[in-house]
Formats: structure tokens, sequence, C-alpha cells
């Protein structure tokens, strides 16, 4: 393999932040290395690991000149990607997580595809759980199956207030573009559903292509289990915020379908924005009833109410399919009238 010179510009620039994960940094590297597409460097910051994570960078630096390494002076995830962004000198920006792996034709195909279409693009993939011992949760899978659906088919905008809809490995864009929306610039977590909340206010058009482009690996201790950030994965705050800056029109009603926990908890947020809004849901216990100073009806009351938005906050599978199909039959439409939340 020839590595090329340092004075030769990358086309693509790897992100990675890395923090005490020695025993799967190797395979890690070794994917990277293996990639069929080899225009690139790896950006690779340690963020104050305290086992072998920098001798393994160092030994696979001095093998290939293509691994740069630098070192956070701030700790945790977003300070340690803001540092690797300062150091990217590529065309096309991506990012790798220290414990997956790469299929060997993952850049290949995220820059085949990205040069159809250009700057103002983002392409993403889909992803692929693995344990080295035992099985991958239940959750990660139905997760993985629901993304690499939205890969598939597109819809990353239609589906983007269920849960974040790109992976945090399995985008490319071009450094223009991600300049534009901000780059890893706020400290907000999950930082991955941030970032495509980003792409989504600032009209990049996301390409979704029907290809595992990522590895990764369940463990215990990933930080998506363990940090206090992440402990309530309904992220609705996050949601919600983006929700009025982009989608809300505040000369229209709003609808709330749905008063379990879920739909509880949503309307306390939607009263920090609105003092009224239209509460409906099927539990004939609760229609009729006062919650915090709105009155539940049934939601067989939606076609009288004039132009309304729609937020839906009903978890089941099923039901968000009955629901979609009855809005559907009342001339409703996706991503313009009514959205839904998990």
């Amino acid at each position: 393999m020839s590595t090329p010179s340092p004075e030769q510009t990358p086309y693509v620039s790897i992100v990675m932040a890395i923090k005490d994960t020695e025993p799967y940094l190797p395979d890690c590297l070794d994917s990277i290395l293996n990639q069929t597409y080899q225009n690139w460097e790896l950006i690779a910051v340690n963020d104050h690991s305290t086992d072998r994570t920098p001798e393994i960078l160092a030994e696979y630096a001095q093998k290939d000149a293509r691994i740069r390494v630098f070192h956070s002076d701030k700790p945790r995830l977003i300070p340690t990607l803001q540092e690797a962004q300062k150091h990217c000198r590529g065309t096309l920006i991506n990012r790798m997580d220290s414990d997956d792996k790469m299929p060997d034709y993952k850049l290949q195909v995220l820059v085949e595809e990205w040069e159809k279409h250009g700057k103002g693009t983002v392409i993403a993939g889909g992803t692929e759980h693995f344990v080295d011992e035992g099985v991958v949760g239940g959750g990660f899978l139905r997760y993985e199956k629901w993304l690499n659906q939205v890969a598939k088919n597109s819809t990353h905008y239609e589906e983007i207030y269920k849960e974040c809809v790109i992976p945090s490995h399995c985008w490319i864009i071009h450094k223009d573009d991600f300049e534009a929306v901000g780059r890893f610039d706020p400290i907000v977590y999950p930082e991955d559903y941030d970032l495509c909340f980003r792409f989504y206010k600032h009209g990049l058009k996301i390409i979704g292509i029907d290809y595992i482009l990522h590895y990764w690996r369940d463990r215990s201790n990933r930080i998506s289990r363990t940090w206090e950030e992440y402990k309530d994965n309904r992220y609705f705050d996050l949601k919600i915020r983006y929700f009025y800056q982009i989608d809300r029109q505040t000369n229209r009603p709003l609808v709330l379908w749905g008063c379990g926990r879920n739909g509880k908890d949503m309307a306390k947020l939607l009263l920090q924005h609105e003092t009224h809004f239209n509460w409906v849901c099927d539990n004939p216990k609760k229609i009729g009833k006062d919650i915090y100073g709105q009155v539940l009806q049934h939601f067989d009351a939606i076609p009288s109410i004039q132009n309304p938005q729609i937020l839906i906050v009903v978890a089941s599978p099923d039901g968000q399919r009955d629901i979609a199909k009855m809005l559907r039959d009342w001339g409703k439409k996706p991503r313009g009238d009514y959205w839904f939340f998990m």
C-alpha cells in the first residue's frame, strides 16, 4: 500500500474521539486501513485515556502517515470532537467510533454516492450491531432495523422526531456544509441527534443509501448506557426545541395525540410555548378530564379543527400505523400536518 505524502491533501477526513478502547482499537484501525478507498486521513484524538490507547495510536501512526494523533485538552466527547475538527484537511468529513469497525467498502460507497450529488447533500447509510460474546440487545436490534429502513427509503426528515435518524458514523458531508451547520460546536448531547436536526434546519438534502456502512459494537459500558445525558432516551426537550425552530406554524392550532406518560411529559413542554393546545386520545377514562388546564377530547375531534399541526406520542408501532392511516384518510400529510414523537 502506498502512503500519501504529508503534502497531499486527503479527500476524506475521518474524525475519531477515543477514550479507553484498548481492547477494540486495533480492530477499528485495521478496518480503516483496509478500506478500498485509500485517499483519507484519520484524525484520532485521545480523550485522557488511562489504558494503552495512546500507545496503540502511536504504533499505528508510526506505520501509516495518514493516521494523525492528537490529544484533547478538555475531557468528554464533544470537546474531543471539536479538537479533532481543528485538524481536518479533507474535502469530505466522516466520523468513526473507536470501538467499532468499518466494512472495507464504506468510504468507497460514501464518496462515490456523494460525487453524484455534490455540495448541499449528506450521504447516509445503515448500520449493523455486533458483540464479541452473547447477543445484541433487542432494543438495539429494533433501532437498527428502523435506521436501515430510514436509510433505504430516505425518510430521514419525515422520521426525525422519532429518534436520531443517522448514526454518528454513517454519514459523509462536504467540509463547507459541515462548517455551515456548526460542525461539532454546540455542547448538546446526544451530539449525533443534534447534528441531524441541524442538517434539517439548514436545508441540507439527505440521500439515503441501502448499504450497511458500519459495524456498531453493543457493549455494557457504551456511553449511551452509562452517561446521565442519555438516561432519558426520548430527548423530548431537544425535539420540541427544534420543532419550534423548524416546523411550528403558530398561526395553526396545535394538537397533541396521546395521554400516557409520554403525552403528559410532552404536554408540560408544550405549555412552555403555548397557552392552549388541543389534547386528544382514545381512552374513555381520560376524555373530558382537565389535565394541566387542557381538557382532553376524543381523537375524532381532529377533522373539525381547522388546519391543525398534530404531534403524536403513541409508542406502539401498530398504533402508529393505524393513526397514520386515519390521518391520511382525513387528508393530512406527514411532515406538514403531523409528526410522530417517540
